[in-house]
């Protein structure tokens, strides 16, 4: 889960981390870039599925039939419970525009990633709405700028700015092209990839699962500062100020404070918070010499997902999804099926390269199922697309019984799960100089090994 990881690393075996580079980029049968136009697709594993939805002709009737099945409770569920304040039930939602209807086939063809004869799925997730290599440089520049200010990765700026952090956030926020928007978002992911790194993750730069409650007790103090007596607030201030993971905390959130409102720095707050609790869980793996089975694992993915960043959708954009649809139960609940479903890209993207004493979802699953590494990563592909199908059906059903705000929320969500699957497969994040990512410039230095990075960090 590191952010900056070995440059060399170890032969992946069975040549999976090809395989899942193939699976990142191949995007050939991507699903439509319209979150609703998505929903009226079938699933390639229920072609009863798929003739119910071609009969049904489209996203609007999906929803007013009332379909069942995996993932379709959203499409439901205003039908069975009065709605929260601020979302309106389908039957007062205007309808979508509705496609013509495909003319049905004389037999259902072989669906695009289909299981038959044990063939690899292929990832259900959209491809990048936009790509603008120079903005995303821009961003990055800034970001080494930045960095080097905050004092975190010293030394190691020529490899963090191969990872493309700047080149992920022009991706995944295709409604501005202010470069100091985007730059607000990815200042707080590196700040949350840093800690993961110099608190969790890496025991050159100082990680010690011995003392991580205590590092994230006083890292949450910075998110959300507490009131000390007089007498102890200097010392929580000079910790503020010396302490690079803070410092760079501190100044994320003073750059993002520019584009968001209360309630928006509010959620950034609470992630956090749940950040920090997923940090814990994995230091009492690390710890305690304990792989946790798969259950616990999606658990701690739930908590630890790629939300932290997705939170910043609508600030990024400049507009405010209202606090009583962002935390209505089936949002939250779609959302938080986004964000888990998503951050299982980073662990397919990894699995081959992190090291024996890392968490990922494959190897959870080798060690719970004493499978190949191949087999894990194809159910790991599964768990994934499940999750993100059940998203579709939630998103797509809300997003017809909501306000015009919650559409665009979710559609620039679906953008923003696109464009992370794009730089997953770009990034030079594990790459070497033999591996040159499709964004990277060759200006970018190559990564040094894990025995060249610098020693602990304070705190």
């Amino acid at each position: 889960m590191s952010l900056l990881s070995r440059v060399s690393p170890p032969e992946a075996g069975d040549g999976l981390a090809g395989l899942v580079t193939g699976l990142l980029s191949r995007l050939e049968h991507v699903p439509p870039p319209d979150l609703l136009a998505a929903a009226a697709e079938p699933a390639p594993e229920s072609r009863a599925a798929a003739r119910e939805l071609e009969e049904a002709g489209s996203a609007a009737r999906f929803l007013a039939a009332g379909p069942t099945g995996l993932g379709t409770s959203a499409a439901r569920i205003a039908a069975l419970r009065p709605a929260a304040p601020g979302i309106a039930t389908p039957a007062a939602a205007e309808p979508a525009a509705e496609p013509a209807a495909a003319e049905p086939a004389a037999s259902p063809p072989a669906e695009p990633g289909s299981m038959g004869d044990g063939a690899m799925p292929e990832l259900f997730c959209p491809g990048p709405a936009r790509d603008d290599p120079a903005l995303g440089e821009e961003v990055d520049d800034r970001l080494v700028e930045w960095a080097e200010q905050v004092g975190i990765y010293p030394g190691q700026l020529d490899r963090l700015r191969s990872c493309g952090f700047g080149r992920l956030i022009m991706l995944t926020h295709p409604a501005t092209d202010d470069p100091d928007r985007l730059l607000a978002a990815t200042k707080c992911v590196v700040a949350e990839w840093a800690a993961d790194d110099y608190y969790v993750d890496e025991v050159s730069l100082g990680a010690d699962p011995r003392i991580v409650g205590s590092r994230m007790a006083k890292l949450h103090a910075v998110v959300d500062p507490p009131q000390l007596p007089l007498k102890y607030a200097p010392q929580l201030e000079r910790h503020r100020r010396e302490e690079p993971i803070a410092k760079a905390f501190r100044s994320a959130m003073t750059h993002l404070a520019q584009y968001t409102s209360a309630t928006q720095m509010a959620r950034f707050q609470h992630q956090m918070g749940i950040l920090f609790t997923a940090w814990n869980q994995e230091a009492d793996w690390h710890n305690n010499g304990r792989t946790p089975p798969v259950w616990e694992y999606l658990v701690q993915r739930h908590l630890n997902s790629y939300l932290p960043p997705m939170i910043l959708i609508d600030s990024v954009a400049g507009y405010e999804l209202p606090p009583e649809e962002y935390y209505d139960p089936r949002v939250r609940g779609a959302f938080t099926l986004a964000g888990a479903a998503n951050v299982l890209l980073n662990d397919l993207h990894s699995a081959s390269f992190e090291s024996e004493t890392d968490f990922n979802l494959p190897r959870v699953i080798v060690a719970e199922e004493k499978c190949t590494p191949r087999e894990a990563i194809k159910r790991t592909v599964e768990i994934h697309n499940e999750l993100m199908r059940r998203f579709v059906a939630e998103a797509a059903g809300l997003s017809l019984a909501g306000s015009p705000t919650l559409r665009r929320f979710f559609a620039d969500t679906w953008a923003w799960l696109g464009g992370s699957r794009e730089w997953h497969s770009s990034t030079g994040r594990y790459r070497d100089a033999e591996q040159p990512s499709r964004a990277e410039q060759p200006s970018r230095a190559e990564q040094p090994s894990r025995a060249e990075q610098p020693t602990r960090v304070a705190g």
